[in-house]
């Protein structure tokens, strides 16, 4: 019924968030069909539609839920009818009914119901109660299903194109930022020297100023020193940082529905960039990767709206 649609999860980033409608006329009444989603962990499909489709709604489920995929989705069907297919039936027996229940109410609140205003208002009270009119155009024929489900076509490709359309913007932003990150990392290296010399320096006037510079054990303190200089070193956290950046641009190359990687690959990313803080102890190192947290931030927020 709706195969075209399910082959859109391939080669591209689909946003969660989508909107697609289509209006047409058949027949005698003009049919609008709405789709619509927000982000969600799984499917969330809510269908609304005349109660006279709903022998169809179980296989009309199944494939809007492939069209869907994931998210929390309204599905809506709406129609107008015209003159010729207005066809009202009054249910005489139970209007009698309640016109009968109604006498008695009316002359207990003083109403005359022999008067033309008291008969008046009275049937304008009947006829607003349940079943006291039904609507003898119920059945569906086979011809005007297949109507509607053309319609229900069009609106799922307007929906995926919704869909297209939002996931290329958050594409083009995953990339801007990883790439902030990337440079960010570059950054550090210099950094990395320059903070080596300093330790070194820091260590050496301290020891300095504790010991007499000829109880100064050059060799001893080199070998500690290089103990001390492994524990800060960050040379694997850099290289997995960028092997981490490099498969999170990989995935937004592969198929859709790759969201949930997304998000552990970020996860994996933030772990690499904590890690950096917590080895650098120094101001300026301190301040790229704070830039780079909030670049990965802003880039978590948004994978949760990819498909």
């Amino acid at each position: 019924m709706l195969g075209g649609v399910v082959g859109v999860f391939c080669g591209m980033i689909l946003s969660m968030t989508g909107y697609g409608k289509a209006e047409a006329h058949i027949g005698t009444r003009k049919y609008t069909v709405e789709l619509r989603s927000l982000n969600g962990k799984g499917l969330d499909l809510s269908v609304r539609m005349p109660p006279q489709f709903r022998e169809k709604e179980m296989g009309l489920r199944k494939e809007l839920g492939k069209a869907v995929g994931r998210g929390k989705a309204d599905f809506f069907i709406h129609f107008e009818s015209d003159a010729a297919d207005v066809r009202h039936q009054v249910n005489a027996k139970l209007v009698q009914q309640y016109v009968d229940q109604l006498n008695p109410v009316f002359e207990e609140n003083g109403v005359p119901v022999s008067h033309v205003d008291g008969q008046l208002q009275k049937l304008q009270s009947v006829l607003r109660f349940p079943d006291a009119i039904s609507n003898t155009r119920e059945t569906l024929e086979e011809d005007e299903w297949q109507g509607l489900m053309d319609l229900v076509h069009s609106a799922c490709e307007g929906f995926k194109a919704y869909r297209s359309q939002e996931g290329a913007i958050l594409e083009a932003d995953f990339r801007t930022r990883v790439d902030r990150i990337e440079g960010l990392r570059q950054e550090l290296a210099p950094l990395l020297e320059a903070r080596t010399a300093r330790v070194k320096s820091r260590l050496r006037d301290h020891l300095e100023a504790d010991l007499p510079r000829d109880r100064v054990d050059d060799n001893r303190f080199e070998h500690e020193l290089i103990f001390y200089l492994e524990k800060l070193d960050v040379t694997e956290e850099l290289v997995r940082l960028e092997a981490n950046c490099a498969y999170f641009k990989e995935m937004l190359d592969g198929d859709a529905g790759q969201g949930k990687k997304l998000g552990f690959i970020g996860q994996e990313i933030g772990r690499e960039i904590n890690t950096l803080g917590s080895k650098s102890q120094d101001a300026a190192m301190q301040r790229l990767v704070v830039q780079m947290k909030d670049e990965l931030e802003k880039i978590k927020e948004q994978v949760l709206n990819i498909l």
